[in-house]
């Protein structure tokens, strides 16, 4: 029987689920559509939830994923509120790369980050430091961004960096900017190099915001 386009990149998407041992791959239902990927099912922590979400932007074709992963925390991995935010409070007080100005608050195993930071990849290592964090059922970003240079002179440079990076075809890729905020458009070839595109525009000083409405094609 010939498969469809659509059986084979989920069938692809099922096989690299199975590869992976971070995941428990018969916990996830896989549906494809013209290189729309939707994920479903119920994981027992919060980093096999993004485990899962890694492990289907690595196959070639996907274009898109729909999420609907659930966190169902297993009773051993249940913590009161105030010991997740103790711990949580630790971690990032460690963390050299991290300033001492992020907050934390915890309701029901959900964590919010608040604060501000000079640097995207600051309030990204924020987030994945406290992944696998016992109890931690899921985590809500809301760290800004600081400083504002010229809108200018963010162009020129997200332009170079989309430039210099070997692993992206900066030519199909066009740079809007309002402010601190940054709109990519056009097309690239796979997830990966739309995801390159967003990490060189978020490491630019002074972004704030990055809109990626690249296709891949």
């Amino acid at each position: 029987m010939i498969k469809t386009a659509n059986e084979e990149l989920r069938d692809e998407v099922l096989a690299e689920l199975d590869d992976d041992p971070s995941v428990q791959s018969e916990r996830i239902g896989v549906m494809a559509a013209q290189g729309v990927v939707t994920i479903t099912g119920v994981v027992p922590t919060l980093a096999e939830k993004w485990a899962t979400e890694d492990a289907v932007r690595r196959v070639k074709g996907v274009r898109a994923i729909i999420e609907d992963l659930r966190v169902d925390l297993p009773q051993t991995h249940v913590r009161d509120d105030a010991d997740v935010a103790r711990a949580i409070s630790n971690i990032l007080y460690w963390n050299s790369l991290l300033p001492s100005t992020i907050q934390v608050t915890v309701q029901n195993g959900w964590v919010t980050l608040n604060g501000q930071v000079e640097w995207q990849y600051q309030r990204q290592e924020a987030e994945r430091a406290i992944r696998n964090v016992a109890g931690v059922c899921g985590i809500t970003n809301a760290i800004a961004i600081a400083h504002a240079p010229a809108e200018k002179d963010v162009r020129r440079e997200v332009q170079r960096l989309l430039h210099r990076d070997a692993q992206l075809d900066a030519d199909g890729i066009d740079i809007r900017v309002d402010g601190s905020t940054v709109t990519l458009t056009g097309n690239v070839r796979t997830w990966f190099e739309r995801e390159e595109a967003s990490r060189a525009a978020w490491s630019v000083k002074g972004v704030c915001a990055v809109h990626n409405d690249i296709t891949v094609f």
